[in-house]
């Protein structure tokens, strides 16, 4: 994670945290990704849920599109990666727990 850090990438997760809806999340993430990346970070989070349940990775790769090579990353940042798929999935089932309604797609 060091060769991650610096004062580019401070501003632009500064930046991620300033978004507050999931309207504005939107707004921004068109404006700065591509569909394919924010496809490709959305697919990457939902494997690391579905590893974390204790799903196998025929059952992800038939549920969802994702590559193996792929999936095999995400399995080891969530086995030995520095916590930020555990960190986010334990805060979403968490919130989730507390309102059932999730936001609807658009």
């Amino acid at each position: 994670m060091n060769n991650l850090r610096s004062k580019s990438n401070d501003r632009l997760f500064a930046a991620f945290l300033k978004l507050k809806t999931i309207d504005e999340c939107y707004a921004f993430f068109e404006d700065i990704c591509t569909y394919k990346e924010i496809q490709a970070m959305s697919t990457r989070l939902e494997a690391a849920k579905l590893l974390s349940k204790g799903h196998t990775y025929e059952e992800i790769l038939n549920a969802i599109e994702i590559s193996s090579a792929t999936l095999s990353r995400v399995s080891r940042c969530l086995k030995y990666g520095p916590g930020g798929y555990k960190l986010i999935i334990e805060r979403v089932t968490r919130k989730n727990r507390k309102s059932p309604e999730t936001p609807k797609e658009g």
